[in-house]
């Protein structure tokens, strides 16, 4: 398919979503209570890609992604590990599909604390440090005040699909990349070298702030860290001075190693002192 049959980097498409209806009687809270009810249906009902209904046209993107969510905690409040947490919501690989599917989707701001929105490329088995396409990566991490998650968010996300990080790439890789055009767009046997550089995004929603992070596949090549640094900066209209984060995600999985360590030490060491505490009770 030529490059110009991708609706790619096409601002006009994505657009801000309409505002939203008025509030039914009952006032702000009846709305929300009703959005939030209706939303749940992503978790167990939007597992294909969303149909759009009413488009006489379907305008197709580049790569095909897929929304996830991650909550940490079960229904009956477990405690979940974060593979454990993350749930599979629906690919989609047009512009008509990717707004019947956002739009219909709880808010970062009307999220509970502790949960994540995930968008990653289709190619990607699991939006995890450790899956082949992401391990060699990192992400650039933005710290948000609350309040301002939802239009961040909605920003980064067409950003992502509309491939506005395209020119970030180095030139072997955007190469690579391009000789892509002809493939399925379906095909989820993606190698990891045809995938590009951006991986996705995520947003997590956290008590004090909200987190956004801008996932890319190669941590070691600096050029293209910055250009993405600045890329990010420009879509989301936030000023030049605005501080971002750059981990690698071998340091995030070398700081999981080091917590899971310290905590087992640490039971480790509370069971022990348990132990001399009833033998002395003995004596």
């Amino acid at each position: 398919m030529s490059a110009n049959a991708y609706y790619s980097n096409q601002s006009r498409f994505f657009a801000p979503a309409p505002p939203p209806a008025a509030p039914p009687a009952g006032g702000p809270r009846t709305a929300l209570a009703a959005r939030r009810s209706s939303s749940r249906l992503f978790s167990t009902s939007l597992v294909e890609e969303p149909e759009p209904q009413f488009a006489s046209e379907v305008h197709p993107l580049r790569n095909t992604w897929v929304f996830w969510f991650r909550s940490q905690r079960s229904p009956g409040n477990k405690l979940l590990s974060y593979e454990e947490g993350i749930k599979r919501i629906a690919p989609f690989s047009s512009v008509e599909s990717f707004w019947a599917l956002h739009t219909h989707l709880t808010p970062p701001s009307a999220l509970t604390p502790t949960t994540d929105y995930l968008l990653f490329h289709d190619g990607i088995a699991r939006p995890v440090w450790e899956d082949p396409a992401n391990i060699d990566g990192g992400k650039w991490i933005l710290r948000l005040k609350k309040g301002v998650a939802d239009r961040i968010w909605e920003s980064l996300v067409c950003a992502v699909i509309g491939d506005m990080f395209a020119d970030c790439r180095d030139t072997k890789t955007r190469e690579s990349w391009e000789d892509e055009d002809s493939s399925d767009l379906d095909d989820t046997s993606t190698s990891t070298s045809a995938l590009p550089e951006i991986c996705g995004c995520t947003i997590s929603v956290r008590a004090t702030e909200d987190i956004v992070s801008l996932w890319n596949r190669v941590d070691h090549d600096v050029k293209t860290r910055d250009r993405i640094r600045d890329t990010m900066k420009q879509v989301l209209g936030l000023p030049p001075t605005t501080h971002l984060e750059y981990k690698s995600n071998n340091d995030s999985m070398q700081d999981k190693d080091r917590n899971a360590f310290r905590a087992a030490a640490s039971a480790s060491s509370l069971s022990l002192s348990t132990s001399l505490g009833t033998l002395a009770g003995a004596a």
